[in-house]
């Protein structure tokens, strides 16, 4: 039987015997008898969605913000501490406390996946936000390093994750067509934080201290409080759906319910995908070197060109041509049919390795500012395509799963890389090994990432020999042809 013809009915049935539903905020976005279903939803490519994107821009913006200007917190904690000549490892346990935060925002975006799908993107953001207002705001009230990679580290990077992702889960609801336009306006308004923010910490850093510092960084975070209000889905969950589920659990066993409720809570069906899981892996083996300027850099120039009061330049830079990169590349992936837009990935990814291992290499400071500029520049290309690249792959229902699982993977290398180059600094005086092996693991993951669409194209030539052609396109349909994910009280697909 053919089961799009078969989900047509069961939904028309259904709909005859249901009260006709509230009128939806966009009326014409959904057929008739579809209500609450993905299928034939056309979002509205604007409108309110204009309003999300701002506060998506807030929320990119402030975290990414505050980790990607760390070099300028990591000077501020040594000094706090009383310098580097009383620990050898002071350069290790500093650089420590940034990457936990960073890792954690990865580390718990599986489960950041499960909150948005279940209880909504609105609740999830706000509440992430609420976790790292008080991660920022209880950093002020210690000089233990320890305690600062459980409130900066932990708190301040678990909030962040589960602010961050709703936002990039939210925009599929206002847009398609024009998808690869709104992520490349929140990413690239989110960069005037990155280059504004290296300027603002250096100047009140010297002036107020460093617990002052943190408390004026949780005013962005209790500013987010308030804009993840705005995230709300447009679809409403099926009036229904709740009451089926309940009578295909009563007639199961215990063994099969608690399987199904772990298959809901924990979709792995993402994985099955070859393409999904080169992906994966290929963005997860790049990584590893990519945090690695925005530690050290700083430390670097002070070390190697004995400049402590320019160095926030840098960050500057890196903020200005990242922001660039993102506006250029969301217009450039929405003109790319398909899977074709991973290349922009491989592209960043191959000259984000070569400019790490250029760093050591520069004679003087300028020279470091032009490295930072295409560092930027592939920053930029880089994060914005990373969440259409999710949809081409798996389809919008399972896209936030799909982030979610993929920032899990990130979070250990991303994790490891700056304390593993602090290691290296404290074993050889200086950062040179350290910058030219940061540079290796970029280039490993743009090699990986370059065959992905070479294989998804061998597998639909296969699908279409297999089945057909017409076969493939209903199986296609029927896949995105659920509610979107972040509505509350959306289930996953069993």
């Amino acid at each position: 039987p053919n089961p799009l013809l078969q989900s047509r009915a069961h939904t028309q049935t259904r709909s005859n015997s249901l009260p006709e539903p509230a009128p939806l905020p966009y009326p014409n976005s959904l057929p008739e008898g579809l209500q609450g279903a993905g299928l034939g939803f056309q979002p509205p490519e604007g409108g309110f969605g204009w309003i999300v994107v701002f506060a998506a821009t807030w929320c990119n913006g402030s975290i990414f913000g505050i980790q990607n200007s760390f070099g300028i917190l990591y000077v501020m904690l040594q000094s706090d501490l009383g310098g580097g000549e009383k620990d050898p490892t002071l350069e290790f346990k500093t650089a420590l406390v940034g990457a936990l935060a960073m890792g954690m925002i990865f580390f718990c975006s599986p489960i950041v996946s499960i909150f948005t799908d279940r209880i909504g993107c609105r609740t999830t953001a706000a509440s992430g936000a609420a976790i790292a207002f008080i991660g920022l705001l209880s950093s002020s009230f210690t000089k233990s390093l320890e305690v600062r990679y459980f409130t900066y580290g932990i708190l301040f990077g678990c909030g962040s994750s589960f602010a961050f992702q709703p936002s990039l889960v939210i925009l599929g609801h206002y847009f398609k067509r024009r998808l690869g336009l709104a992520n490349g306006i929140v990413a690239g308004g989110s960069c005037l934080f990155s280059m504004s923010l290296p300027f603002f910490l250096k100047t009140i850093g010297s002036t107020i201290g460093l617990a002052h510092t943190f408390q004026v960084l949780s005013a962005f975070m209790f500013i987010q409080i308030l804009l993840s209000l705005t995230f709300r889905p447009i679809l409403p969950p099926s009036c229904d759906s709740h009451h089926d589920r309940q009578d295909k659990l009563a007639s199961r066993n215990m063994k099969q319910q608690c399987g199904s409720q772990m298959r809901k809570y924990f979709n792995m069906r993402v994985f099955r995908r070859q393409t999904y899981r080169i992906w994966a892996f290929g963005i997860a083996t790049a990584v590893l070197g990519y945090f690695v300027p925005y530690v050290h850099l700083i430390k670097y120039v002070e070390e190697e060109f004995k400049e402590n009061k320019k160095e926030w330049i840098l960050l500057v830079c890196l903020g200005a041509t990242s922001g660039l990169g993102r506006l250029v590349s969301g217009r450039i992936g929405d003109c790319i049919p398909g899977l074709k837009k991973i290349f922009l990935q491989v592209a960043s990814f191959m000259l984000l390795g070569l400019m790490c291992m250029m760093i050591p290499q520069c004679q003087a400071f300028e020279g470091v500012i032009v490295v930072c500029l295409f560092l930027g520049l592939c920053d930029g290309f880089f994060i914005t395509i990373m969440a259409p690249i999710a949809f081409e792959l798996v389809g919008p229902m399972q896209a936030s799963q799909a982030i979610g699982y993929l920032l899990g993977l990130m979070a250990i290398p991303m994790t490891a890389g700056p304390p593993i180059a602090g290691y290296l600094h404290d074993y050889f005086g200086n950062y040179y090994l350290a910058f030219y092996l940061a540079g290796v693991p970029p280039i490993i993951g743009g090699l990986v990432l370059s065959v992905v669409p070479l294989i998804h194209q061998r597998m639909l030539k296969k699908q279409q020999m297999d089945s057909g052609k017409d076969k493939m396109l209903v199986s296609e349909t029927v896949m995105n042809g659920e509610l979107l994910p972040g509505c509350p009280a959306t289930e996953a697909h069993v």
